[in-house]
């Protein structure tokens, strides 16, 4: 049976993005059990209420729901346990130095396969001020809108 290849995307944390500005993005790896996988595998996640923690120089991801696998029995998971995240002890003391400046927080962004082994993408992020998500909204549609006239425009001129 041959290996799996490339990345494939579990869950994505969209709200993320529009609550929190990004400052630097992490992979991870995930400690996981063998009906965590089998549950990802099925495309089964969320990861709007997750976050990450530093405690004891490990690091840590909460509140991500991993649903309960069908078909399994007594050995099930709870579905939002604590799960241990895979770093290097230098990026765990970048994110905790990170952290300890203040105003940031450890936001999980993707939770995906990569080359067959589960991983998250964690950021290090500062929460947006509500005039700050207006604005972020007001740039997207300027954008947005400024395509859609360049667009009609070179329809009209060929």
């Amino acid at each position: 049976m041959p290996r799996e290849r490339g990345e494939k995307v579990i869950a994505t944390n969209r709200r993320a993005r529009h609550e929190y500005a990004i400052e630097k993005t992490y992979e991870a790896g995930l400690v996981l059990t063998g009906t965590e996988v089998k549950s990802l595998r099925q495309g089964r996640a969320n990861l709007s209420d997750g976050y990450a923690y530093i405690d004891g120089g490990q690091a840590y991801l909460d509140a991500v729901n991993i649903p309960e696998y069908s078909q399994g029995h007594w050995t099930n998971h709870s579905a939002k346990r604590t799960r241990k995240l895979l770093l290097h002890k230098d990026e765990i003391v970048k994110l905790s130095h990170a952290i300890s400046a203040g105003g940031y927080t450890l936001v999980p962004l993707k939770l995906y396969f990569s080359d067959g082994r589960a991983k998250v993408e964690i950021a290090v992020a500062k929460g947006k001020r509500e005039f700050e998500k207006r604005q972020t909204i007001r740039e997207r549609e300027d954008k947005r809108e400024a395509e859609r006239a360049m667009r009609t425009k070179n329809r009209l001129g060929d």
